[in-house]
């Protein structure tokens, strides 16, 4: 289903639970709280005339034994003081990790508990693009087979299964409305190449031929508006930029524009690297994005690591 800006702008009322707060949970609260983004349409704000007339969130999951960091946050299975906000949650975002005994919401509410909850129409799971694995530099969509390799992309690829087999009726249960964003390399404000500068902790490896996709967390955030309005009917999207383009390149353009000196180039050496990074540069794999763009209607504000690291230059002052 293409986007009809007419039909879902002033969308009814939605009451958004976060199952995790992460980075991209915590943007999309104030992207749909706060003000708009800088160059934001009117489809992608908030309040009258934008994009939800009547919008709220109603709280989020926090570490067990963690304060609270908003009104209205509880630990995730806490089932006492999640009971209310459950009851009245149209939407849930979930980004709480699976662990290795599985995905921890499901394993809380349970498929029949979640069907249960009288006013869900919509539940996001994020995952990541890691688990497709290896496909030797090719293009791939939606469809592409699973190789995960590794423990995190493997407990993410059993989550998802888990998720997808809970969007069909089942045993006289109704279908859950899931919708699975697997995304690609998350950065922005805070997060970014320039931090890594900052910290010592950026990296410039020559592995030639390989590349990765990136996603600015404000195109993700979009992503997740559209759908959330009830735009586009497929059980998954890839969620990446335009551009799929070395690491060393993003480290090498953020040391321009901040006037900083790159880290020194180093050749590829497997053994020279921790598992997990020795596992990133060994899969290589350009993610299509066709469908968030033709089902969802997104045009992407940062369709490249250029415009996305300008951009969060200019908004944290470091040009």
């Amino acid at each position: 289903m293409a986007w009809d800006e007419k039909k879902f702008a002033g969308s009814s009322a939605i009451r958004l639970l976060l199952i995790g707060r992460g980075y991209v949970a915590r943007r999309l609260t104030k992207r749909l709280t706060g003000p708009p983004a800088p160059g934001a349409t009117g489809a992608d704000t908030t309040g009258a005339g934008g994009y939800y007339t009547d919008l709220s969130v109603l709280g989020a999951t926090h570490r067990a034994g963690g304060a609270p960091r908003q009104p209205g946050d509880f630990p995730l299975g806490d089932s006492a003081a999640a009971g209310p906000l459950l009851a009245q949650a149209t939407h849930l975002l979930i980004s709480a990790p699976p662990d290795a005994a599985g995905d921890p919401t499901l394993r809380w509410l349970g498929r029949d508990g979640l069907a249960a909850l009288p006013a869900l129409r919509w539940i996001g799971y994020l995952s990541s693009t890691g688990v497709y694995g290896d496909h030797g530099g090719a293009w791939i969509d939606e469809t592409a087979p699973l190789r995960p390799r590794g423990p995190t992309a493997e407990r993410r690829a059993r989550a998802e299964a888990l998720w997808l087999e809970a969007r069909s009726p089942a045993g006289g249960r109704r279908g859950l409305p899931v919708t699975v964003f697997r995304l690609s390399g998350i950065y922005g404000p805070g997060r970014s190449a320039f931090d890594a500068l900052a910290d010592g902790t950026a990296r410039r490896i020559d592995k030639p031929g390989h590349v990765f996709c990136r996603c600015h967390v404000d195109d993700i955030c979009a992503v997740l508006r559209r759908s959330m309005a009830g735009a586009g009917a497929f059980p998954i999207y890839n969620v990446a930029d335009d551009l799929p383009a070395p690491q060393r390149a993003a480290v090498e353009f953020a040391a321009g524009l901040a006037g900083a000196e790159p880290p020194p180039l180093v050749p590829w050496d497997p053994d020279a690297l921790p598992a997990g990074l020795r596992r990133f540069y060994e899969a290589c794999r350009r993610i299509r994005n066709g469908r968030i763009k033709d089902e969802l209607g997104v045009t992407l504000r940062y369709p490249t690591y250029r415009e996305g690291l300008r951009a969060i230059a200019e908004e944290e002052g470091r040009v």
